[in-house]
């Protein structure tokens, strides 16, 4: 057990920060960390959440999975060992990836995992180091971690080995700031290659989309585009968005004040801004009613109408909808003017009011 804890500890800590070196070294040539806005904080808390989770966190994990699975099952022990390698290795990263693909959607529907996910989005500029910015408890909690931890007691240490190195340079690189996939967009030759390509892994593009503020910019997904390494499971699943372009504003809609150790330990740690999600628990606030609300809107510009009920700036979305299932309605008035948006969330026509908060009231 000592062996395979130190292997992939060596794997994860060695091999991974040479991949990050080497898109931290890329970005610090293209003037990338030059001009960035990062804060210290921002700084602290990838750094720690990096050391935190390969030389703690995973060899806790492996730890503890290798002595149940010698109290429960010795006989499976190296059981996948005499395997093929190619054949072990796709049911490994198919797996491993489904997973992943499962619990970030979970993430962004469930208020429990959305605020230690919230972190992740928090982050206003994208970058090599922002993949490991989550919670502390997120980390514990990912079945990715546990099913590494299985493979390698049952002999798969070598497919996890290889599956690491290639999930860490497919994410850090879709998280980078060096958009790599851009010149397969400019040039006509090249984008019949990144339209299969895209439809296969993530790329930069697909992924920065799903980092974008607000779903007024075209190019920004934030409640979808979820996969890890491959897009399939987004093609399968219909959350899928595939972009060309990139975000014009990156991090989340509502701006916080929070300390790095409230994003980073919540909830053991929380935030002294009153307005964040991290000051309090779990629970999300019901801001709708059964009145409509009349708004000035222009001909032409773009609003998005709160789905979730629970946004502080009705009956416009403010974020609010992170943590449900929910998704703003993004629409457009044909004429300059005052009209009635539904707030009672029941309308049949939404985001316009058609007086079924009446009957509601009616029945209450």
């Amino acid at each position: 057990m000592i062996e395979e804890l130190l292997a992939i500890k060596n794997i994860d800590v060695y091999f991974v920060m040479g991949i990050i070196l080497f898109f931290g070294l890329i970005e610090s040539i293209a003037g990338f960390l030059k001009n960035s806005n990062r804060k210290k904080g921002d700084w602290i808390q990838e750094i720690l959440s990096f050391l935190i989770l390969g030389n703690l966190i995973k060899p806790v994990i492996i730890f503890l999975m290798f002595s149940l699975g010698d109290f429960f099952f010795p006989q499976y022990r190296l059981a996948l060992a005499p395997l093929s390698f190619v054949g072990l290795f796709t049911v490994y990263i198919l797996i491993d990836d489904i997973l992943q693909y499962w619990y970030h959607r979970a993430a962004h529907e469930t208020p429990f995992l959305w605020k230690l996910h919230r972190p992740h989005h928090q982050a206003e500029e994208m970058g090599y180091f922002v993949s490991y910015r989550n919670a502390l408890v997120y980390y514990l909690l990912m079945p990715n971690i546990w099913w590494v931890a299985i493979i390698l007691f049952l002999g798969g240490g070598k497919v996890v080995a290889l599956g690491l190195i290639l999930k860490q340079l497919i994410i850090i690189g879709s998280h980078s700031r060096l958009k790599w996939d851009k010149p397969f967009y400019q040039y006509a030759v090249l984008r019949p290659l990144i339209k299969i390509l895209e439809r296969i892994i993530i790329t930069p593009a697909f992924h920065h989309s799903h980092h974008g503020t607000s779903r007024l910019d075209a190019a920004s997904e934030p409640n979808g585009n979820f996969g890890n390494m491959f897009s399939f499971w987004d093609q399968l699943f219909g959350t899928a968005r595939f972009q060309n372009s990139y975000p014009k504003e990156y991090g989340l809609q509502q701006k916080t004040n929070d300390p790095w150790t409230a994003s980073y330990f919540y909830p053991f740690v929380k935030s002294p801004d009153i307005k964040s999600e991290w000051s309090a628990g779990f629970k999300k606030t019901d801001t709708s009613s059964s009145e409509a609300i009349p708004v000035s809107l222009t001909k032409g510009e773009a609003y998005l109408w709160c789905a979730c009920g629970m946004s502080k700036d009705q009956p416009f979305c403010d974020g609010s909808h992170h943590g449900t299932k929910f998704k703003p309605q993004k629409f457009t008035v044909k004429r300059t003017g005052t009209v009635k948006l539904c707030n009672c969330k029941k309308s049949n026509g939404t985001p316009f009011c058609d007086d079924t908060h009446l009957s509601l009231k009616s029945t209450s």
